[in-house]
């Protein structure tokens, strides 16, 4: 049965990131670090958008954890190509949605953790949210990774090596990056550049999170990021199970 499968391929890779808890912690480390020495910066300064300047930064901060992270994480795919275990997986008898499934499930529940840790830090410098707010920013960062951890394991499933991968990957988060406002809202930007950021997905789910942070949960914003981050994960969880049933290990 799928939901046995995923939960058994969850279980295994669930156990690994467990088994090393020092990756577990170092994959938050640059945002923490951007809310430490960045966050500061921003507290006399007008950001054009309505809260205190943490309820800006962080969640840019969170969403920039699972852009990176989850875009990342077909190179783990790609080592196990070499090192034939996607191949033996590949001939048994389970879902081929559980072999992504079962893996961008447990890119989302560490990436979670790793968001709850961000805003502990967080509400320790000076941020205050609703607590609706800050759930409704993990819900974001969780299906974040589901539809870009799946966009990553299909890629590394079509891709032979590490160096083909990693210029792929660059190619899209720096534009996401910068264009969707992680860092500072894009309405401070010139109008042009603002306009040419409303064709990156990942600003919507930026503005919803920003406007959950202030207790604002009947926005504009907060329809547009939610419509915009389940088609995306569906679409992408969609591709991502072809390429696992298709693709050659």
């Amino acid at each position: 049965m799928p939901l046995h499968d995923t939960a058994l391929i969850y279980g295994r890779y669930l156990r690994q990131s467990l088994r090393s808890r020092f990756a577990l912690l170092f994959g938050v480390l640059t945002p923490l670090l951007y809310l430490l020495f960045f966050g500061p910066l921003l507290t006399e300064l007008p950001l054009g958008g309505q809260g205190s300047s943490w309820q800006v930064l962080v969640p840019g901060l969170l969403l920039q954890l699972g852009l990176f992270g989850a875009l990342f994480a077909g190179f783990t795919v790609i080592i196990e190509k070499g090192q034939g275990v996607v191949e033996r997986m590949r001939v048994t008898p389970v879902s081929r949605l559980a072999l992504l499934l079962g893996r961008v499930l447990r890119d989302a529940t560490v990436f979670v953790f790793q968001a709850v840790l961000l805003v502990l830090a967080a509400l320790v410098m000076g941020l205050r949210a609703p607590l609706a707010g800050v759930l409704i920013g993990f819900a974001f960062v969780a299906l974040l990774t589901l539809s870009l951890a799946s966009v990553s394991y299909a890629l590394g499933m079509k891709v032979r090596t590490p160096q083909e991968f990693g210029p792929l990957i660059n190619m899209v988060s720096m534009p996401s990056m910068l264009l969707s406002g992680l860092m500072l809202p894009m309405t401070l930007a010139p109008a042009w550049l603002d306009v040419l950021s409303h064709l990156v997905p990942f600003r919507y789910l930026v503005d919803a999170v920003r406007d959950a942070y202030v207790g604002h949960y009947t926005t504009p914003h907060m329809l547009y990021g939610a419509l915009v981050a389940v088609a995306f994960t569906a679409l992408s969880v969609t591709v991502g199970t072809r390429v696992f049933r298709t693709a050659g290990a």
